[in-house]
C-alpha cells in the first residue's frame, strides 16, 4: 500500500506543485469567531488534525428572502475544483438552451452514379460530447458514479454498457439507406468547428468514447494470466497484456505503456484473484484519424465499401470550402443539452466541461474556445445579476491555478436558477446525495439527507513530496439543500489546504465535507418544522 501511495504521489506531483498555493485570505477577520453560528458537530469536523493549516468557507442562504443561515468567510476566494463546473455549465445551459441538440451531418462530395459515390464522404464534427456512445434505449445519457475517464486516478471506475461506436453505426446505416453502397474515394473528418484549446483534457470537435481506449482487466485463477477486454476496437489500435493473477489479498498493480503514436498499448503487472475488474484507459492521440477509421469500419459493417485505405491520417486537405450542393446523406442527432449537462455535472466530466466553452464559442460563430468566457461573463453580469469578479476562471473544469470562487458568488448563481423556468431541471442535473452520480458514493444507507442534497463537489489534490503525504488543495461542495417540506436553501461548504497521509485520508476529507452538508440539511428541516409545524405534521 505504501509503495502504491508513493507512486500516486509522484504522479500527482506535477499537479500538486502548480496547485499547492492556497489563498491566505480565507482566515477569519481579527476579533471574529467564524464558528460562532455553527453546530458543535460541524466545528468538531473542522477541528480535525487534517485541517490544522486549512481554511474553511461556508455559506447557507434561504433564497426566498435572502436570509443568511450560516456564514464563514463568504466573500473570500477559495480554490473551487470542480464546483467551477456550476459556472461553466450555467453559461452553456443559458447560451445553448436545455433543448439544444447537436446534429452531426455527413455530406457526399462528388458524383453519385447509382449506388456509387465517386468522391468523398465528409463527417462535419459539431462538438457532440458522446456521439451516441452513451445513449440508453430511452434516449437519455448513461453514466456511472465514478466515470471511466477517472479510471487512472480513482479506484472503482466502471463502464456504461452502451457501445461507444453506436453513433457511428447509426450514421453508417443512414448512408447505406441513402442508396450508397460504394465510395470510390475517402472518408474525411471535418473538424474546422473550433481549434482545440491549450487546456487539459483538450476538447476536440470530434470525440469518440471521450477520446480514450478502455482497458478492463479481470482476475482469473492465481498463477494464470488475467483476462483482458478493451474498447472501442478500431484499427490500427492493438492491445496486449501480460498481467498475471496473484493470490487473493495480493497486490493489484497494473501499468499501461503505449507506442509513440498511441496505437500500440501494453498492460503489465498483477491483479489479485479476489479483486474487482480493474479499469485503465489510454489516450487517443489523433481523434480525427481515429474517427475516420472508425467510420470506415462502421460503413463496412453496414454494407458500404470505401476504396481508400482504412487507416492513416485524416485527409483534411480534401475538404471543400463549403458544402453548397453536396447532399447530406446522414446525420446523428444528439440527446438534448440538459442531458449532457447532467452527465458533466454528475460525473464531473472534465472533458465535457472544457468542451462546453467551445460549444458556447461555436454557438456564437467563433472557432476560439476562449471566446466562451465573455459570453459567460455577460450571462453572469446581465442575466444572473451576479458580480463576475467573484469568480476567476481559465478553463471550464476548475483545475488551473487561477481558478477561484467566493461562497457568495456561487450562492447567488444557484439562487438565480431558482427564479427561472429551468429551476427543477437545473437542480436535478446535479449529483443527488445517496442517489446519483458522484453523490451516490455517500449517504447510501440510514442517511436522513439521502435524496435531499443536490450539489456539485470539487476536488484538487496533489502530492506533497516533502512530507510524503497528500495535499488536498480543495474539497468543496455547492448546491441545494431540500427541507422535508420541499423548501430549498442554497449552500457552499469547502476547505482549502488540508493534508492527509494516504488515499483513504482523501476519501475521509470528502466524507467530512459531505457530512457537513448532511448536518446543514437536517438543521434546515428542523428550522422549517419549527416555523411551520402544522405543515410538517400534515406531511
Amino acid at each position: 500500500m505504501r509503495s502504491e501511495i508513493r507512486g500516486r504521489l509522484r504522479a500527482w506531483a506535477t499537479v500538486g506543485v502548480t496547485l499547492a498555493v492556497v489563498t491566505g485570505t480565507a482566515a477569519a477577520a481579527p476579533g471574529n469567531d467564524p464558528h460562532r453560528d455553527l453546530s458543535p458537530d460541524i466545528t468538531a469536523i473542522m477541528h480535525k488534525p487534517a485541517y490544522q493549516h486549512a481554511q474553511w468557507g461556508l455559506l447557507e442562504v434561504d433564497p426566498s428572502d435572502g436570509r443568511v443561515i450560516h456564514s464563514m468567510n463568504p466573500d473570500q476566494f477559495f480554490m473551487p475544483g470542480s464546483t467551477t463546473k456550476l459556472i461553466t455549465l450555467s453559461g452553456s445551459w443559458h447560451a445553448l438552451g436545455p433543448d439544444h441538440r447537436f446534429t452531426t451531418p455527413v455530406n457526399a462530395i462528388g458524383r453519385l452514379d447509382g449506388s456509387t459515390l465517386t468522391g468523398n464522404l465528409a463527417l462535419v464534427a459539431q462538438g457532440d460530447l458522446t456521439m451516441g456512445g452513451r445513449t440508453k434505449p430511452d434516449g437519455s445519457i448513461d453514466f456511472t458514479p465514478i466515470d471511466h475517464t477517472y479510471a487512472d486516478d480513482l479506484p472503482g471506475a466502471t463502464l456504461t454498457p452502451e457501445d461507444p461506436l453506436a453513433g457511428l453505426d447509426q450514421i453508417a446505416h443512414q448512408v447505406r439507406d441513402s442508396g450508397i453502397t460504394q465510395v470510390d474515394g475517402d472518408v474525411v473528418i471535418d473538424s474546422r468547428l473550433f481549434a482545440p484549446p491549450p487546456i487539459t483534457p483538450q476538447p476536440t470537435p470530434l470525440i469518440i468514447n471521450d477520446n480514450v481506449i478502455d482497458l478492463l482487466t479481470t482476475p482469473t485463477a492465481a498463477g494464470q494470466p488475467a483476462q483482458l477486454s478493451w474498447r472501442p476496437q478500431v484499427a490500427p489500435y492493438r492491445v496486449t497484456s501480460t498481467v498475471q493473477t496473484v493470490a487473493a489479498g495480493g497486490t493489484t498493480d497494473i501499468q499501461v505503456a503505449t507506442s509513440p503514436d498511441g496505437t500500440g498499448i501494453t498492460l503489465s503487472g498483477t491483479i489479485a484473484a479476489d479483486s474487482q475488474p480493474a479499469l485503465k484507459t489510454s489516450q487517443i492521440q489523433d481523434p480525427d484519424a481515429f474517427g475516420r477509421t472508425a467510420l470506415i469500419e462502421a460503413l463496412g459493417r453496414a454494407g458500404v465499401t470505401v476504396t481508400a485505405p482504412p487507416t492513416g491520417a485524416n485527409p483534411a486537405g480534401a475538404l471543400p470550402a463549403s458544402y453548397s450542393g453536396d447532399p447530406q446523406v446522414a446525420a446523428l442527432v444528439s440527446a438534448p443539452y440538459r442531458d449532457y449537462a447532467k452527465l458533466i455535472l454528475n460525473v464531473s466530466h472534465n472533458l465535457g466541461a472544457n468542451l462546453a466553452l467551445c460549444n458556447i464559442a461555436a454557438n456564437r460563430g467563433s472557432g476560439d474556445c476562449f471566446d466562451g468566457f465573455p459570453v459567460i461573463h455577460d450571462f453572469l453580469a446581465q442575466t444572473a445579476n451576479v458580480d463576475p469578479t467573484q469568480f476567476q476562471m481559465a478553463d471550464g473544469r476548475g483545475d488551473v491555478p487561477v481558478d477561484r470562487v467566493t461562497p457568495t458568488g456561487l450562492n447567488q448563481l444557484l439562487a438565480y436558477w431558482l427564479r427561472t423556468p429551468d429551476a427543477d431541471a437545473f437542480r436535478t442535473s446535479l449529483p443527488i446525495l445517496g442517489v446519483s452520480g458522484t453523490g451516490a458514493l455517500y449517504c447510501t444507507t440510514d442517511c436522513p439527507a439521502k435524496g435531499k442534497v443536490f450539489a456539485k463537489p470539487g476536488t484538487i489534490i496533489g502530492g506533497d513530496l516533502l512530507n510524503q503525504q497528500i495535499a488536498i488543495n480543495a474539497q468543496t461542495y455547492a448546491g441545494y439543500l431540500q427541507a422535508d417540506d420541499g423548501h430549498l436553501y442554497t449552500f457552499f461548504v469547502g476547505v482549502n489546504g488540508a493534508a492527509v497521509p494516504d488515499i483513504q485520508g482523501f476519501f475521509d476529507v470528502n466524507d467530512d465535507v459531505d457530512q457537513i452538508a448532511v448536518i446543514l440539511q437536517q438543521e434546515a428541516c428542523a428550522e422549517r418544522a419549527a416555523k411551520h409545524p402544522r405543515h410538517q405534521a400534515a406531511k
